[in-house]
């Protein structure tokens, strides 16, 4: 019995590819932001409150936070936990795939720190030319 290549199967494949392709774009486009990634770096092993969070990721507003945070939980980075206390207290954590892309960010970072001297080297031949 020989395998049919061009079969349902092989336009499901095609048809998950195509998807998994463009969720993916969608999801680097969200948080190739320096705000997203800095709120997965802060927020880290740990779970913090909104004020917290604020006052840990330097000069970003109310605003932007906001939009980050709901960005980064409709994404399944993040959840959101709301206790019902006077006033509310809602508390942010990374999920496993929070936690993953985390990793991730400290690889780049890593990256960075490895190559800064040749990063630097070129910045410099390239700005005196």
């Amino acid at each position: 019995m020989s395998k049919q290549v061009n079969g349902p199967r092989a336009a499901q494949d095609d048809a998950d590819v195509t998807r998994a392709d463009s969720l993916g774009r969608e999801i680097f486009s969200d948080i190739a932001n320096k705000w997203a990634l800095l709120i997965i770096e802060t927020v880290g092993e740990r779970t913090l409150r909104f004020t917290e969070l604020r006052g840990e990721v330097d000069g970003i507003s109310h605003k932007m936070l906001t939009q980050n945070l709901r960005m980064l939980e409709r994404n399944g980075l993040v959840t959101r936990t709301v206790h019902p206390t006077v006033p509310p207290r809602v508390e942010y954590a990374l999920t496993e795939p929070g936690h993953a892309l985390r990793a991730t960010v400290d690889s780049m970072c890593d990256w960075t720190h490895r190559h800064l001297s040749a990063i630097e080297a070129a910045r410099h031949r390239y700005d005196r030319a």
